[in-house]
């Protein structure tokens, strides 16, 4: 089964907790604090697998969790940082932001590989606590919460020329008779159900790689038939081979074929009709194949895309064919590779940016208790060691710092009132 597209939800791993820890040494007296760091959580990693050619393992596992790093030791001692988690990709994958939809990475070389979500750092000891004022703080931090996304994987096939047009013009059958790629031929509509990929090699020892897309109909840019699904594997290839089906077999009108398909791909991208193409007139073995071809290019001038030529093909007969392969390898050497149309996300660095959201937000809930949230405070709290009193009054001292005890007596909080942050909950003093 192929699969080009698929969601998966990863998290990265937690830091390891930092420890409240003194030395005890014989004839060393007041040794003072000596609790180590937590160790490192794992990142998420995706790289390519060169092997891989579809998502289809995905489709049975779609949570991926790194490991935590360990907590801290006696002695100052650091835990130990936990592996980073690689999960492999196709070549030509591209993941996405689900929820903003932005892309995060396009992973479309043997090398390419990216931090996805990032593991937390690890929480420190109590040993970089310590001042003239307390010389034994009791005082840590937990590791920091790893990063959690939800994300969209799709697969686009790195060909560098595409075959689009109507179902039953020939894609499949000049596939196989251009490639020793054996798709599945036969006389009806959408044969093809996935993409077909084959390569070419020349005389000359240049060699191009052709993808047979799924055949288009009209409207599949807004989703009308398979077309739309396999869509974005147009937007990688350098040159698009139109096919056009000369023969008048299937009782459409060629020309009003080659501007349907240009306008399901102008609707799907603009950018995609500024790329090489070749037109493919195809069954010229047919009886009326050459009238309808010379009709065919006398309307051409009159319609807004203008290929770079018209070449006539029977995939049969195999004439044509190694007039078009030279053509096409040429034009390969002479277009670059076109940049997809796509924003990336420049918040792939991880760096927290306190103009990009709130500190803190405060709600009520049904009981009139106030709620604090927002990914700041939940963080600062989840690296709060609450099982120590100097830590908390820590953790008070950094949330009067940051206006909450303002925020909130200006939102009508009282003594006594009842404060929740997560699963946490403490009492208004004011």
């Amino acid at each position: 089964m192929f699969v080009d597209q698929v969601k998966v939800n990863i998290k990265a791993g937690k830091g390891g907790n930092g420890i409240v820890a003194f030395r005890r040494e014989k004839y060393v007296p007041n040794g003072g604090p000596a609790g180590g760091d937590g160790g490192h959580g794992g990142n998420v990693i995706f790289a390519v697998d060169t092997g891989m050619n579809t998502l289809m393992d995905f489709r049975y596992r779609r949570k991926f969790k790194a490991d935590n790093g360990a907590d801290g030791g006696n002695k100052k001692m650091t835990g130990r940082s936990a592996d980073d988690l690689i999960v492999y990709v196709p070549e030509g994958t591209t993941i996405y932001n689900d929820e903003n939809n932005k892309v995060i990475c396009d992973l479309v070389s043997k090398d390419d590989k990216f931090i996805v979500a990032k593991g937390g750092r690890g929480g420190r000891g109590n040993v970089h606590f310590a001042s003239a004022k307390n010389s034994a703080p009791e005082i840590s931090e937990n590791g920091e919460p790893g990063e959690e996304r939800s994300i969209r994987l799709e697969l686009k096939v790195l060909a560098d020329v595409g075959l689009v047009g109507f179902p039953s013009v020939g894609k499949s059958t000049l596939l196989s008779a251009i490639t020793s790629s054996k798709p599945k031929i036969a006389e009806y509509h959408f044969t093809t159900l996935v993409p077909n990929l084959g390569m070419v090699r020349l005389d000359n020892g240049k060699d191009f790689v052709v993808a047979d897309l799924p055949g288009l109909i009209e409207g599949a840019s807004n989703g009308t038939g398979l077309g739309f699904q396999f869509l974005r594997h147009v937007e990688r290839t350098r040159v698009i081979l139109h096919l056009v089906d000369m023969s008048g077999t299937e009782g459409r009108d060629p020309i009003d074929d080659f501007n349907k398909i240009n306008n399901e791909l102008s609707q799907y991208d603009d950018n995609i009709l500024n790329r090489p193409q070749i037109v493919v007139a195809t069954k010229m073995d047919m009886p009326d194949s050459q009238n309808n071809l010379e009709e065919f290019k006398k309307h051409l001038s009159d319609i807004n895309v203008n290929p770079v030529k018209v070449m006539p093909i029977s995939s049969v007969t195999h004439a044509g064919l190694s007039n078009l392969i030279s053509t096409t390898a040429n034009l390969l050497d002479e277009t670059p590779k076109f940049p997809e149309n796509q924003e990336y996300d420049d918040s792939v660095e991880y760096d927290y940016d306190e103009s990009d959201e709130k500190a803190f937000e405060i709600s009520r809930d049904d009981y009139g208790d106030w709620i604090l949230s927002g990914n700041k405070i939940e963080k600062l709290f989840q690296m709060t060691d609450t099982t120590h009193e100097q830590s908390m009054l820590r953790f008070a001292r950094q949330l009067r710092g940051m206006g909450v005890d303002d925020a909130l007596r200006k939102a009508g909080a009282k003594n006594g009132d009842q404060v929740s942050i997560l699963d946490f909950t403490f009492t208004f003093m004011d």
